[in-house]
């Protein structure tokens, strides 16, 4: 992990593949706790190695069909949970093929761009099984039942252009401009206010599974924090003095 300038950059470095196994796993539950803490971490950026950003669970781990296995390779939800409640915009950087628990992960960052290179797919039906650690849940919430379902049933491998097409990714870069095109938007989102996108993260996710009214009084719980932020005083002041605004996170 490298943190430049408050964004802070997970590298995924488990070769052949960087497969899913409980190791990772741990790792990715010891680390994410402290960049979300941390103030001075303004967004986060995964992104793999090789031509990999991840292949999906270790089949070998897999392989052993025991109950008390599979509970701790699902211990993968907790880090997607993780991701998906910082406080501040978290970018998956699809630098080459994430397949299964891969593709999951990504599903559960803010923004999701893709090499041109990279594919995205839920081969898990191969296996016997299916996308049972986000992806059967997180992917119809994102493209829609019928769609997600035929995707998961069929395990067809998108290639980015196909996952731009169908809402999957956000973005789609030439691999050569890939790192800098990450990295400038990385660097983007990491000077804007990151404790009104931490509040509004809250506000979207607990908004979503409840009726209006009362989604409409969880909007207006965290109306109520970030007008008291000094990111709040200091964008509405910048407006008004003709200036970029500075903001802190605060």
């Amino acid at each position: 992990m490298t943190t430049d300038d408050g964004v802070a950059t997970v590298t995924i470095d488990r070769p052949p593949a960087n497969a899913v196994d409980p190791a990772m796993i741990q790792e990715f539950l010891d680390v994410l706790p402290g960049l979300s803490a941390d103030a001075s971490v303004r967004c986060i950026v995964l992104v793999g190695t090789g031509r990999f950003f991840i292949a999906g669970a270790d089949i070998a781990v897999m392989r052993d069909l025991s109950l008390a296995n599979h509970v701790k390779m699902r211990r993968w939800v907790e880090v997607q949970r993780l991701l998906e409640q910082a406080p501040k915009p978290v970018i998956a950087a699809i630098n080459g093929h994430a397949l299964g628990g891969g593709a999951e992960l990504s599903l559960a960052c803010d923004l999701r761009m893709a090499a041109e290179s990279a594919t995205i797919g839920f081969p898990e039906m191969a296996l016997g099984l299916f996308p049972g650690a986000g992806g059967s849940q997180r992917l119809p919430r994102l493209l829609g039942v019928h769609r997600a379902r035929l995707l998961m049933m069929e395990g067809r491998r998108l290639s980015a252009a196909q996952a731009f097409e169908l809402g999957l990714v956000d973005d789609v870069v030439p691999d050569v401009q890939f790192a800098d095109a990450v990295a400038n938007r990385a660097r983007s989102l990491a000077d804007r206010p990151t404790r009104t996108i931490g509040l509004l993260k809250q506000a979207v996710e607990a908004g979503a599974h409840v009726d209006i009214d009362t989604a409409m009084e969880v909007e207006w719980a965290a109306v109520q924090e970030v007008i008291a932020t000094e990111d709040a005083a200091e964008g509405l002041q910048a407006f008004l003095d003709k200036r970029a605004p500075e903001f802190r996170g605060r």
